[in-house]
């Protein structure tokens, strides 16, 4: 079976601001994260399925389609999971096993990439969902318990 991958969208595949607004799609500028589109290009080369599963509560699937595809990410994405298609807000197991029953796969069979430990790793472990906790920014020093990690999106290439 094809590997199997949900991606956060804010700050894990595109660049989320602190100050920005609304709904990213309406914002002057957007930006994919540094190794995204490389990265997506890879993983879809090598027959994974790539969604998206993403908190943004003011964001539709095609709103957030559509900032996808200001930033050409949209081609490798096969469907946008959020709480306007799904009925239920990101950071709950529950979430994430609705997400695995609409794509009709066992949890275990998924993997779930994010940046936010309490929203994107505890809850999709706890649903079943592998995880890997993307973190650009860290040192190395801090206890961080035993969390499959990333630095860069590249290295999701290599596992």
């Amino acid at each position: 079976m094809a590997k199997v991958y949900l991606f956060d969208w804010g700050d894990t595949l595109m660049v989320n601001p602190a100050h920005m607004k609304g709904k990213m799609c309406n914002w002057e500028h957007v930006e994919a994260i540094n190794g995204a589109h490389d990265t997506l290009a890879l993983l879809s080369q090598q027959g994974c399925k790539l969604y998206v599963a993403t908190g943004a509560a003011d964001s539709s699937e095609e709103d957030i389609k559509a900032a996808f595809e200001r930033v050409g990410l949209a081609g490798y994405i096969l469907e946008f999971f959020c709480q306007s298609n799904l009925g239920i807000g990101k950071g709950t197991a529950a979430y994430y096993q609705a997400v695995v029953e609409a794509l009709g796969v066992d949890a275990s069979d998924v993997t779930m990439v994010g940046d936010i430990l309490h929203r994107d790793i505890e809850p999709a472990i706890e649903a079943g969902l592998n995880a890997i906790w993307y973190r650009p920014d860290a040192s190395g020093g801090e206890n961080t318990g035993h969390y499959q990690q990333i630095k860069h999106l590249s290295e999701l290439c290599n596992l």
